[in-house]
């Protein structure tokens, strides 16, 4: 079983930066892909960025050369560094684990974390 829990939500202003982080629980956090996926209220739960055990990374054409996704396996985290944010980013970010190929099916996850709220404003 792994537990995880994210931090470093917030409310900031358009153009203005965030890093998420996500804390595991669990002796395997080196060997799962890791994945943040985002759900706006109204809109379906949509994949955001993802890391595999290799460290290599995957995101969402809307993120790409805004976001960065890194993972520090001594301290079993995940972090997203969110960059240049909009307020379409606005919406609860989740950390998964245990990712299979295609990491932006977030059906292929085994794990999430409760979520943290984002809000991008104007």
């Amino acid at each position: 079983q792994v537990q995880l829990v994210e931090s470093g939500g917030g409310l900031v202003q358009a153009g203005g930066s965030l890093r998420l982080s996500c804390a595991a629980s669990g002796r395997s956090f080196s060997t799962y892909a890791m994945g943040w996926f985002r759900q706006a209220p109204g809109k379906e739960r949509e994949f955001v960025a993802a890391i595999n055990w290799r460290s290599s990374t995957f995101y969402a054409d809307s993120v790409k050369d805004r976001f960065t996704i890194s993972r520090d396996n001594s301290k079993n985290t995940v972090y997203l560094q969110m960059n240049s944010l909009e307020p379409e980013d606005t919406a609860v970010y989740y950390c998964a684990a245990d990712g299979q190929p295609d990491y932006s099916d977030y059906g292929g996850y085994d794990y999430w974390g409760q979520g943290t709220q984002v809000t991008v404003s104007s």
